[in-house]
């Protein structure tokens, strides 16, 4: 069960944040703290990878005045209930779910269960504690409005072959469970801002990487094999490409969600620059300094050829500016694994 906040009746204001331990949790719980904010951060701490590693990606935020860790799963609606009546949230950022869209393959009953129902269970949360404190829609006088921020995927466009990816392209064919859930959740956030006027955002993330990776992450399994010297499947012979987004940026994106009430939008969150996969590669071989050992089988049918990210809407509504280009991220990833903790690596790229 959560952890009670001692005093929450003297606080005003409070975010929940969702998957705090993860990769992009653990860089919007970060910031929301440099903005002097109260943040409860939510994970369970779940063994879909190595728990240890979640844990050090929020040991630094423990002992902060305004942090409060709560370990509970999202599919538990009493927890989920109990957290929203103590704290009485004005912001969230839905960030927890279960990842991976090959993973995802043959598992559709648990994606379903993590990422749409218990999805379901937050936004029932929210509506009803905002409705309570005036929160709903434009707010109430001395009430700011309420927004609730969900991580999408890039993944919900499918193999679209319209390029740059816009907010308004079809994304009626998820090509595994996992962007099925995230259009799923998309929809029913649509759902609670038609009947009950929230303040939905829902994003679609573009290849997130960076320092707190999780270790099925391809830029964290490429710099992992590359220092072991173990071979690494690059589907395609590196001849995909992907939009790389560095985590600052994108959670500078969530965090502008958070405090932008747009009624229901969906946003695209990516830097809009693709990058050839064997060119990705070569940047990694050359931080780590030794060559990749590569196998190239063609890509599954779950990966698409292209993603790349039209931003403009996201420049527009949220003031959302991407200013990490893909080698310094890299090497922040490669300076953040020499220094942390030894953790198993993770499955083929």
């Amino acid at each position: 069960m959560p952890k009670e906040n001692p005093n929450p009746a003297a606080e005003e204001s409070c975010c929940l944040v969702t998957g705090a331990a993860g990769l992009i949790g653990s860089h919007t719980v970060e910031l929301r703290l440099a903005r002097g904010d109260r943040v409860v951060g939510l994970d369970d701490f779940n063994g879909y990878y190595d728990p240890q590693q979640k844990r050090a990606n929020v040991a630094g935020f423990l002992d902060h005045p305004n942090f409060t860790l709560a370990e509970a799963d999202i599919r538990d609606r009493a927890a989920i209930d109990e957290l929203f009546e103590v704290h009485r949230f004005d912001r969230v950022a839905h960030l927890a779910a279960m990842a991976n869209v090959r993973y995802a393959i043959g598992r559709t009953p648990l994606y379903t269960d993590v990422n749409v129902t218990a999805s379901v269970h937050l936004l029932e949360a929210a509506w009803r504690t905002w409705e309570a404190d005036g929160r709903l829609g434009t707010g109430s006088v001395g009430k700011a409005p309420g927004v609730f921020a969900f991580a999408s995927t890039s993944s919900a466009y499918g193999k679209s072959a319209a390029l740059p990816f816009r907010e308004d392209d079809p994304s009626n064919a998820p090509l595994s469970a996992y962007p099925a859930c995230k259009k799923a959740v998309e929809l029913l956030g649509h759902t609670y801002a038609n009947l009950h006027g929230m303040n939905f955002t829902a994003l679609r993330f573009f290849s997130v990487y960076g320092p707190r990776a999780r270790p099925d992450m391809m830029p964290f399994m490429v710099t992992d094999r590359v220092f072991r010297g173990e071979p690494i499947t690059l589907f395609s012979a590196g001849e995909l490409w992907r939009d790389w987004t560095y985590v600052g940026d994108i959670a500078a994106g969530v965090s502008a969600a958070m405090d932008t009430p747009l009624g229901y939008e969906i946003v695209n969150l990516g830097r809009g620059e693709p990058v050839r996969m064997a060119d990705f590669v070569e940047i990694i071989e050359e931080l780590v300094g030794k060559r990749a050992i590569l196998e190239t089988p063609p890509a599954p049918a779950s990966e698409p050829e292209r993603t790349s990210a039209d931003i403009s809407k996201a420049r527009r509504l949220l003031g959302y500016d991407p200013r990490t280009p893909v080698a310094e991220g890299l090497a922040a990833l490669w300076e953040w694994y020499e220094r942390r903790p030894a953790s198993p690596a993770g499955d083929a790229a």
